[in-house]
């Protein structure tokens, strides 16, 4: 027996949305790895001394930097991140529900045609 249109329409839908939902996790690991990182690197910097010569990249390239203008680059883009990782986490909740809601749905049509 074949799915009404409605429920492979449905289905389809559903696939997509599951699709946007590992794309989402996929963005809140590399946020959630880049401020680990970030947060350590901040750590580390703030245990040397004043005068220590301190190095960031740019490409390929080590360029001498100033202590204290590290530290507010790196305190930024902690900020930054944090700020990026609010976000993504609230969409993920939004397409989890989406998803919750979306397989209630599909099983209602399921049982709609006994299939199910």
């Amino acid at each position: 027996m074949e799915l009404p249109q409605n429920v492979q329409h449905q289905l389809a839908q559903f696939q997509q949305v599951q699709q946007q939902a590992q794309a989402i996790s996929m963005q809140k690991q590399s946020v959630d790895l880049q401020l680990k990182e970030t947060e350590k690197a901040l750590e580390e910097l703030k245990k040397v001394e004043e005068d220590t010569d301190v190095y960031k990249t740019a490409g390929t390239l080590l360029i001498k930097v100033k202590k204290d203008e590290m530290t507010k680059e790196l305190e930024d883009k902690v900020e930054t991140l944090q700020l990026r990782e609010k976000t993504v986490q609230r969409q993920e909740e939004r397409i989890m529900k989406r998803l919750q809601e979306m397989q209630v749905s599909i099983q209602e049509a399921m049982k709609g045609t006994g299939l199910q």
